[in-house]
Formats: structure tokens, C-alpha cells, sequence
């Protein structure tokens, strides 16, 4: 049968959990791409693994402790950031790298930790995703598309230029904390699919693959989304059928998403250079840099 992949549990939790990433993912990774913080899910998955860690050796959900300490991790991020300086980048590594020792040293303390529990949260593994793996991606998931939908004027207008957000009442810091925060979320929902050190991954290739096709903002988010969902759907059940590792196997799906599109953006680039030529022979006028971007947002 096609759809057998369909009638075992663990397959029934895994493909919730993917969809839930897809979307969820690239949807927090475009304010991320637009604020040229791309890694910055790559350091949060560093700090969650000391999360995991402690999950272990207290007995409790990892996810949830996860959730806790990467949020934490993401706050400290957004300090450095605003205070750190010339010496912001010396703290950042200290915290990724000691975040990830970390979590090894705390799995192999706890009586129930082991190396193939390790291997499960750094690469993904979808035979271990359980029931309440799938509770606490639900509730987390819906956090995030609560942000970035619900405040995606606000985030972007920060994310395209904060000087701009600023002269117009928004309040910046608050908002640039909540894109951290909501990253660090979007990485405990992904690490039991793809993995703590390959979130980074399905943050940023969709909606650089994304960018190839579109230069609207909408259409980005959409369209990122659209590929997030599709990559993880079908690396779950190649994964079924081939044992292939998920994570890995989506990533590389997301990538040759990237590669497609960008092969077939060239023409497409080619005829909007020769609209803009035509317009510049016709003398239109071009839109104030501040007014456009306050046009994207009300769009």
C-alpha cells in the first residue's frame, strides 16, 4: 500500500511533528534572515542541549526543560547583543560551546541518559518522538505562529530597520527580545526531527529559497512555509522506506529546494532587469526607502 508509512503510531506522532516544524520553522527564520542573524538558532541549539541534559538527570520532560533553558540562553544572547560590545563574540562562543558541554556532561550523569539518547536530540530521530513529545510541539507551535503571524507588522518593521521602528513608537527592544525568545521555542519543537544542530538549517534555507521567486514579504513567508512543510514531509517518509537519518535527509531536501529555485529564479531576475530598465526609461518615480517599508508592513 502507498499510505502504509501512515498506520504506525510512531509514524502517526513523527509526521505531526513535521508539519508542525515545517511551518513553524521557516516562519520565525525569516525575521531572523531579515536581521542578518541566520546562525542564531545554531547558538540556541548549543544552549537547549544542557536543557536536554538536565532533563535527564531530574527525570523530567526534556522538551520542556529544553524550552526553559534555551529561552533562557536566548534572553542572555539579546543582552550581549545590546551591552557586550568588543567583547559580545568572546561570550557568545563561551555560552554556545559551554551549553553544548555542557549537555553531554548532564546525559551521561543521569542514570537514563546515554549516547544514543544524545544522538537522538542532536540529529533528530522520529521512532522516539512520543505522545507527549507531540502535546508539548503542539503547544509550543502554536506560540510561535501566534507571534509571527499575529505581530509580523511590528517584527518586520524591526527587522528591516530599527532606527525606523524606533521614531515610530515601536517598542524595539521588546520585540527584538520576543524574536529571540520565539526562536529559542522553535528550536525545542524541531530538535526531536531534525535535530539541535541542524534547526539552524530549516530556519534559513526555506526562506532563502524563498527569496529566489519573491521579493514581497508576504509572498516569502508563504512560500518558506509552503517549502518547510513539504521538505519535512517528505524527509519523514523517505526516512520510513530508506533508514536515513531525518534530520540530515531533510536538510539536504531543503538545499536541493534552494538549488531549484534558484536555477529557475535566473530567467525570471533577467525580466524584471529589463522591466526596471523600462521603467527607468520612462521616467517612473521611485518610492522613498522609509515609505516603502511602511507600505510592507500595512500590507
Amino acid at each position: 500500500m502507498m499510505l502504509e508509512f501512515l498506520n504506525p503510531p510512531f509514524m502517526q506522532r513523527a509526521l505531526i511533528a513535521a508539519v508542525l516544524v515545517g511551518i513553524t520553522a521557516p516562519a520565525i527564520g525569516i525575521y531572523l534572515v531579515q536581521r542578518r542573524q541566520a546562525l542564531m538558532g545554531d547558538g540556541i541549539g548549543h544552549i537547549a542541549m544542557t536543557g536536554v541534559g538536565l532533563g535527564f538527570l531530574l527525570s523530567t520532560s526534556p522538551v520542556w526543560m529544553a524550552t526553559a533553558v534555551a529561552v533562557a540562553g536566548a534572553v542572555v544572547m539579546e543582552l550581549i547583543r545590546w551591552y557586550g560590545h568588543t567583547r559580545g563574540d568572546i561570550a557568545l562562543a563561551m555560552l554556545f560551546y559551554g551549553g553544548m558541554a555542557g549537555g553531554v556532561m548532564l546525559i551521561n550523569m543521569s542514570d537514563t541518559g546515554s549516547n544514543a539518547n544524545l544522538m537522538s536530540y542532536l540529529f533528530g530521530s522520529l521512532s522516539t518522538v512520543s505522545e507527549a513529545d507531540v502535546t508539548a510541539i503542539c503547544v509550543l507551535a502554536a506560540f510561535v505562529m501566534l507571534v509571527t503571524v499575529g505581530l509580523r507588522r511590528q517584527l518586520f518593521a524591526v527587522s528591516q530597520d530599527e532606527e525606523f521602528a524606533r521614531v515610530t513608537g515601536l517598542p524595539v527592544r521588546a520585540l527584538n527580545l520576543l524574536v529571540a525568545v520565539t526562536a529559542a521555542v522553535t528550536v525545542t519543537v524541531a530538535m526531536r526531527v531534525v535535530g539541535l544542530l541542524l534547526v539552524s538549517a530549516l530556519m534559513v534555507v526555506p526562506v532563502a529559497a524563498a527569496q529566489q521567486i519573491s521579493k514581497s514579504f508576504k509572498v516569502t513567508f508563504v512560500l518558506a512555509v509552503v517549502i518547510g512543510t513539504v521538505v519535512t514531509l517528505a524527509g519523514t517518509v523517505t526516512t520510513y522506506y530508506q533508514d536515513v537519518p531525518p534530520g540530515a535527509t531533510i536538510v539536504l531536501m531543503a538545499i536541493a529546494a534552494f538549488i531549484l529555485l534558484t536555477a529557475l529564479a535566473t530567467p525570471l531576475a533577467k525580466r524584471r532587469a529589463r522591466a526596471g530598465a523600462a521603467d527607468r526609461d520612462g521616467c517612473t518615480l521611485e518610492v522613498p526607502a522609509a515609505r516603502q517599508v511602511t507600505e510592507d508592513v500595512r500590507a
